[in-house]
């Protein structure tokens, strides 16, 4: 299944060697130049800060997403601006997505999203208290596609307690893949994680949730006859 051992206490520190992130450089544009510039102080949060209060960051008690990884923003803002009575938190270290997604805040006014810029599983283990989430989405990570690279994939054993531990009871981790053989793996490591339940009716993968806008890479793959897997897990305890 995958190159790493089952999550005991001993093994599981292993995940601190598992990066949520492959560091790419990037030029900056002037739109998110800006929202680096003013967006920071608003809506940015930093690790050093520790365990967070999010009730007394957003300012109110909401329904909480945690997303790994956002790209250049565009879901998270989509999703966001159409969710205005939800809060989310967004993880991402690719400079120039972080300040498109500022720079979109900023245009439409949003207030219920917070931006790390660093290592989601960092930020998981130190800033988010233990059953605080309600959802967690983990979408089109990079799938590692040679089987000696498996080992460095987030989707494992250990990262799928952590996240069990985050999860409120009823929470819900949201992955999304475009590679077949990922989904696959991803479906082979959640079966094996204590404590979830597959919410999809075969016990495979769900139709694409209504609520992932579909980027315009997916909607280039649909056209070129290329798939994507929704896997959702719910915690059960």
């Amino acid at each position: 299944m995958t190159d790493s051992p089952q999550a005991t206490p001993e093994t599981s520190p292993k995940l601190r060697t598992i990066k949520s992130f492959v560091m790419r450089a990037g030029r900056m544009t002037e739109g998110q130049q800006r929202g680096l510039d003013q967006g920071l102080s608003k809506f940015g949060l930093k690790l050093e800060d520790g365990l967070q209060d999010f009730d007394a960051v957003f300012g109110r008690r909401a329904p909480r997403t945690f997303e790994i990884g956002f790209g250049m923003g565009h879901s998270l803002l989509e999703m966001a601006a159409a969710a205005p009575e939800q809060d989310f938190i967004g993880v991402e270290v690719h400079r120039p997505g972080v300040g498109a997604l500022l720079n979109g805040l900023l245009t439409q006014n949003l207030s219920n999203v917070r931006v790390y810029s660093c290592d989601a599983l960092e930020v998981l283990r130190n800033c988010v208290a233990d059953n605080s989430l309600d959802r967690l989405m983990l979408f089109f990570p990079d799938p590692w596609h040679k089987a000696r690279h498996h080992k460095r994939r987030i989707v494992q054993l250990e990262f799928a307690e952590l996240v069990r531990q985050k999860l409120k009871v009823g929470g819900v981790l949201h992955m999304a893949t475009d590679w077949q053989p990922y989904a696959e793996y991803m479906l082979e490591v959640m079966n094996a994680a204590p404590g979830y339940q597959n919410l999809a009716a075969d016990g495979t993968y769900v139709p694409r949730p209504a609520e992932r806008p579909i980027t315009k890479f997916e909607r280039r793959g649909e056209r070129l006859g290329h798939g994507v897997w929704d896997l959702k897990f719910e915690r059960q305890g």
